[in-house]
């Protein structure tokens, strides 16, 4: 669990524990009304267990601050996205990580994105993609038997991007598309694909040119949707949240990103240029 995640649970339950001393309960009290061990209270309000739902509508109706269930509990969810470990997650293979996904995306009218390493997902190509998921799979020793179903999994939301029908503003560090994650002919399609994109009026692909001057470091992937929910992608892990005053970083974040990149025919002109270094043809060294 990161630092972030393992700190609002301690303070959700530094939080919990307040509330039964409002009330003027004892743990021991709590736990008899809650019928379960006196063990769990403190487990609990020390951030070493997870409350279940059922446990804090118990805890807040003993304490008599029923009002406060859904506040509550809507912490504790934000509490669970906040962190999901890729190895556990990955354990259900690739192809369901990547269709899991795909509702989210589908309801999702503006999809707002920073990628400073790789292309964006909903935007690779399929050679590229299958790169990605040989990658995923070396790094997190996961079967790779189901690369060519995760690769169908994550292409089938492609669609969503060209039909117009959802807006999609992208934000790319220029390095990014120095990652080749394929052979020299995956990378040509890679590049067309991106080129096609960055004229179509429901997109807007910026590139940050590597000279610069630059108001905002790069950093870690970020993925925003509907300025309601943002993904943060790590190596070990994703962070998610729907609180409005991290979504504010975010989105503060994402425009001083967005300033500095340029679009259409600039940003065309960083893509060809990343093309002129490709090999002449095979596999990447």
């Amino acid at each position: 669990m990161t630092e972030q995640a393992d700190a609002a649970k301690k303070a959700f339950g530094v939080r919990l524990r307040n509330i039964r001393k409002d009330a003027g309960m004892h743990a021991k009290q709590l736990a008899e009304m809650l019928q379960c061990h006196p063990a769990k209270v403190t487990r609990i309000e020390l951030g070493q267990s997870n409350a279940s739902e059922d446990d804090i509508r118990s805890w807040a109706i003993a304490c008599g601050v029923a009002r406060l269930i859904p506040e509550l509990i809507a912490t504790r969810r934000e509490i669970a996205l906040m962190w999901e470990e890729h190895r556990q997650a990955m354990r259900a293979g690739q192809p369901y990580i990547q269709a899991r996904g795909n509702s989210l995306y589908e309801k999702t009218k503006l999809l707002k994105v920073y990628e400073s390493g790789v292309i964006p997902g909903i935007l690779q190509t399929r050679g590229y993609v299958y790169g990605v998921m040989e990658a995923n799979a070396r790094l997190y020793s996961l079967p790779t038997d189901d690369l060519a179903e995760a690769t169908e999994a994550r292409l089938s939301r492609q669609h969503l991007v060209i039909n117009g029908s959802n807006t999609y503003a992208f934000v790319l560090e220029a390095g990014a598309l120095n990652a080749s994650m394929g052979n020299t002919e995956a990378m040509h399609e890679q590049f067309d694909f991106l080129a096609r994109v960055a004229r179509l009026p429901n997109v807007a692909l910026g590139i940050i040119p590597p000279a610069r001057r630059r108001i905002l470091y790069p950093g870690e992937c970020f993925y925003i949707f509907d300025d309601q929910l943002v993904r943060d992608d790590l190596w070990t892990g994703r962070i998610r949240t729907t609180r409005p005053d991290e979504i504010a970083i975010y989105l503060r974040a994402f425009e001083m990103l967005h300033s500095m990149a340029v679009y259409g025919s600039p940003a065309r002109a960083l893509i060809e240029e990343a093309r002129s270094r490709l090999p002449q043809s095979g596999a990447i060294p």
